[in-house]
Formats: C-alpha cells, structure tokens, sequence
C-alpha cells in the first residue's frame, strides 16, 4: 500500500500546483469496507465544478496507478469546505504533501481503521470565513 501512497503524494503535490492547495488529500479504510480505500479530498477550487474535478482526479490516478493498485480504491469523496468534522480533522492534524498513519479512529462520523494522511491544512481563517459567507 505504500507504494499507492508514494504515487498518490506526488499525483497530489502536481494537482496542487496546477490547480490549488489541498485542504484535504487522505486516504481511508473504512471499518465496514475491508480492503477498498476511499480518497477523501477537500479544497477550495473543487467547490467550484464538482463533477469536472472527479473527472481531472480520477485521470491524475489513472495516469499513475496500474489497474492492480486502482482496484483498491473504492471512491473520491469530496469533502466540503464547511464541514465542521473537516475543521476539527484538520486541527488534530497538519501535514502537507507528506505522508502520516493513523490507526483505528472516528473520522466524519464513520469508524476507519486506517488512515493514510497526504495533506491536512488549515488555510488562513479569514479565507475560510469569507468562503462561508458566501451561498
């Protein structure tokens, strides 16, 4: 799995470049789904067209990963800015294009196992703020 991991930094650190930063970039084992990972993801340019970034994730993994390693995943989850569980994720970890484990834990309300950590930010609160007023 750490290869899938080593690949998936570096996918990350090349979106971030073209795209933004990551406020979120982790992938879970979620208790309830042995052996198929989730990719949680969360930044402020996503929010913008959803659909299209699934579309640019799933190719950025697709150009790095052998069908082997993609059956693992099981789905992108995006995560959306104004999620408190978000927040408080974030407060309990900061990382940026890394790689950190976490071990049998409640995430997002969901039981997960395992945890591969990429990038946890917390962008500037002003920023944040903003963001949220806006509907």
């Amino acid at each position: 799995m750490k290869d899938i991991v080593e690949k998936l930094k570096q996918q990350e650190q090349r979106m971030a470049q073209e795209k933004g930063p990551f406020d979120l970039f982790a992938l879970f084992l979620r208790e309830d789904a042995p052996d198929k990972w989730d990719l949680l993801v969360a930044a402020e340019w996503i929010e913008q067209d959803k659909q299209e970034v699934l579309k640019y994730i799933s190719t950025a993994l697709q150009e790095v990963l052998i069908p082997d390693e993609l059956l693992k995943l099981s789905r992108i989850v995006i995560i959306d800015e104004n999620n408190p569980a978000l927040d408080a994720f974030q407060k309990a970890v900061n990382i940026e294009h890394g790689i950190t484990e976490i071990r049998d834990s409640n995430f997002f309300g969901l039981q997960i196992k395992h945890v591969y950590l990429v990038t946890s930010r917390k962008r500037n609160n002003e920023k944040k703020s903003k963001t949220r007023g806006k509907a």
